[in-house]
């Protein structure tokens, strides 16, 4: 079945009925919590140009880095526990790059532990979201992600709240809003229609009526803008996506400076980190286990 035309989002619902656009892939859709690749694409036309140098610092299976190489951006992802060989192996907590030199950057954290996605001893979806560990986890990310952005750039944090029966319901998008919040100014906040197999599964629907709780409907997509002097630019280039698009370069390390020891790129503008998890995209609730 031929996948819906990509085109730029133009209200504060987004919805895309498909895991990936075009023909190829983008990341691994097996992947459990993979990002929806239009997600990304969208933030990029909006919020980048060509050229510029784009972070993804819990890239999961790689989904942001494939969007970038299709739409003529740098990528550079890291994850605790990188998937393939164009992620660097780097806690979202501290990253290898230099203050202010990315012009965006995408996230797509672990919403707590619902989730295996690696037994990393510093991987964050090994914190339940209903404690504070998780939290303050998260605030360091948040604020690392505010020291390696240009001044007057973009991020995107791609999040879904939490719920199970015997914890109950944890606000995680409000939780890390007001996190963003000392950092950056709000730009919009999108709610993204989720998609996930088992939202639409008759025994999970069944369960939530009658255990009188909701399954995720949506995520929260927040756009967010580190105020500053930054130079003056306009944002938003839109390369063209042919039909008979050719594939995209194997995967690979182009346009990255490796360290002296071959291991996380260091300083300049080419090149990506994470928690432990995604594909770029994610996660559910524990009645639904789905994707980043």
């Amino acid at each position: 079945m031929p996948t819906p035309k990509l085109q730029r989002q133009v209200t504060t619902l987004w919805d895309y009925p498909s895991q990936n656009y075009g023909r190829e892939d983008q990341g691994d859709r097996s992947y459990i919590g993979a990002t929806p690749s239009y997600i990304i694409w969208n933030c990029l036309m909006r919020y980048t140009n060509e050229k510029d140098l784009v972070v993804d610092p819990m890239c999961g299976s790689g989904t942001t880095l494939d969007v970038c190489r299709d739409t003529n951006r740098r990528p550079l992802g890291y994850d605790v526990n990188p998937t393939r060989k164009d992620i660097f192996r780097c806690d979202a907590r501290k990253l290898p790059l230099e203050n202010g030199k990315v012009d965006f950057v995408f996230v797509d954290p672990p919403y707590g532990d619902n989730v295996n996605y690696s037994d990393e001893k510093g991987c964050i979806g090994k914190l339940p979201a209903y404690g504070e560990e998780y939290f303050k986890a998260m605030e360091e990310v948040i604020a690392e992600i505010n020291r390696i952005l240009r001044p007057d750039r973009y991020m995107a944090l791609y999040v879904c709240d939490y719920y199970d029966k015997k914890n109950g319901f944890v606000p995680i998008g409000f939780r890390l809003y007001q996190m963003l919040s000392k950092h950056f100014s709000t730009v919009d906040i999108i709610s993204v229609t989720r998609h996930n197999k088992t939202i639409n599964m008759g025994n999970y629907r069944k369960a939530a009526d009658e255990g009188n709780f909701y399954l995720r409907g949506f995520n929260y997509l927040f756009i967010m803008k580190k105020e500053g002097r930054g130079a003056p630019r306009k944002v938003g280039t839109m390369p063209e996506l042919p039909a008979e698009k050719k594939s995209r370069p194997e995967s690979g390390r182009g346009g990255v400076k490796p360290s002296a020891k071959g291991k996380a790129p260091v300083r300049g503008r080419s090149g990506g980190a994470s928690s432990g998890r995604r594909g770029t995209g994610r996660r559910t609730d524990n009645h639904g286990k789905d994707k980043k």
